[in-house]
């Protein structure tokens, strides 16, 4: 039956082996199981519910990409669109959370559109990879700043804006643990680096009596406080245009960029450079992105993380069925989950916006046509606080620039027509 599903044979693989690197991949990638209910809640969303959502959206994205495209590559929600989704979407926007998933609905609904019809590679390579880098980047500033918030190190300030918060306190000082935790293991090969520091600054958190021992192990909470509650609706509205795109351009280039890195490690791609089942990987990610909707969770999306589980060796969706039967095991430790403190998860997110820098290394900074529209987008992201204004700001910045400097022609039409979108947008729709 593996062998049918999975052709181990001819991919040199057994199923050892691929259970082996399953493992890896999901404990590289279990601090979702924490970080997103944390970070969820926030809107006002039952967090045992988020919790339970946050496992089978993984475990159902898992399990698609595994027997149906046949790839050692893992799916959860993904950071940086469920910040996103909480803070900007909801808490600056001012939508409800059930409006919220409507958008991330439609949006997987559109994503399963264009890979059906081949349309996301013209999307795809319309787009200047200045700017991919640079919203990538720009996600990363925006996850950092939020840990530094949770964590308290910063704060509020009706005069400068925002200011240094109280860093010798607790939370600030455990939050600074966190992260030297994750770097010191990391750089010793520890694959799971995060989800030790996590668990290891709440027990801490427990010891010195900031957070009350809840337990570690019972029977799932109900979803039922967040499945089917989306508002699909609401979704509609024209100011949600902007949303909904940006949950779709985000997730498009996350997983586009998360499946070329994991296939080059794991040499999937074929003698022409490009990786086939490429349409049955992104249904795999767009189905779970609207199952995940339905179920009460943000966008679910390719994990990067996969290729930890690669590098261990695995070369088959059996690794991938692997990372989803754990995270279905995952679901019986909610008390765990629900201990976590903010500035627990404050590390990860701050880790997680390091990674996400990386990519500025390929910017060409001596041009100033390619610096400029990156430095909006990085600048802009965090400081309003939004992904899909600093999207925003930097698509209008590329045309434009190109237009003063005499280079209309540098500028495709797709990146011309988002931009004119854009400049509307902010114009009447603020």
């Amino acid at each position: 039956m593996f062998e049918k599903l999975f052709q181990l044979t001819k991919n040199n693989t057994s199923i050892k082996q691929e259970v082996i690197a399953g493992l890896t991949t999901f404990l590289t990638m279990a601090y979702i199981i924490f970080v997103n209910p944390s970070m969820l809640s926030a809107t006002g969303m039952d967090q045992g519910a988020v919790f339970v959502a946050t496992c089978l959206a993984a475990a159902i994205g898992c399990f698609i990409m595994g027997f149906l495209a046949n790839y050692p590559i893992a799916l959860a929600p993904g950071m940086g669109l469920n910040a996103f989704f909480t803070y900007t979407v909801v808490l600056t926007m001012g939508y409800t959370w059930q409006v919220a998933l409507g958008a991330v609905f439609i949006s997987g609904t559109i994503f399963t559109l264009l890979s059906l019809f081949k349309v996301r590679e013209w999307i795809i390579n319309s787009i200047p990879h200045s700017l991919r880098f640079g919203i990538a980047a720009g996600i990363g500033l925006f996850l950092a700043f939020i840990a530094l918030k949770n964590a308290g190190i910063v704060v509020d300030n009706p005069a400068t804006l925002v200011s240094v918060g109280n860093i010798t306190s607790i939370e600030a000082i455990l939050a600074a643990v966190g992260l030297f935790i994750i770097v010191g293991l990391a750089n010793r090969g520890f694959n799971s680096a995060i989800i030790i520091s996590i668990l290891a600054i709440t027990f801490i958190a427990v010891i010195i009596g900031k957070v009350d021992y809840a337990g570690i192990v019972s029977m799932p909470p109900a979803v039922a406080p967040t499945f089917a509650q989306l508002d699909i609706a609401g979704a509609f509205e024209v100011g949600m245009i902007s949303v909904i795109f940006a949950f779709l351009f985000v997730d498009l280039f996350d997983t586009s960029g998360t499946l070329i890195a994991v296939a080059q490690k794991g040499k999937l791609l074929d003698e022409s450079g490009k990786l086939p089942r490429l349409g049955k990987a992104l249904l795999s990610d767009s189905t779970a992105t609207m199952a995940g909707s339905v179920l009460g969770t943000s966008t679910t999306t390719s994990y990067v993380e996969s290729t930890a589980g690669v590098s261990a060796g695995g070369k088959t969706g059996l690794t991938a069925v692997t990372v989803g039967i754990l995270f279905l095991f995952a679901l019986f430790f909610s008390p765990l989950a629900g201990m976590v403190p903010a500035y627990a998860t404050a590390a990860p997110l701050f880790f997680v916006a390091v990674l996400m820098l990386a990519g500025l290394v390929n910017v060409k900074w001596d041009d100033l046509l390619e610096a400029v529209p990156v430095a909006v987008i990085c600048i802009t992201m965090p400081l309003t606080f939004s992904i899909a204004h600093g999207i925003g700001f930097g698509f209008i910045a590329y045309a434009a620039v190109r237009i003063f400097a005499g280079r209309f022609k540098e500028i495709s039409p797709s990146v011309a027509v988002l931009a004119l979108l854009f400049i509307v947008k902010f114009a009447f729709l603020g």
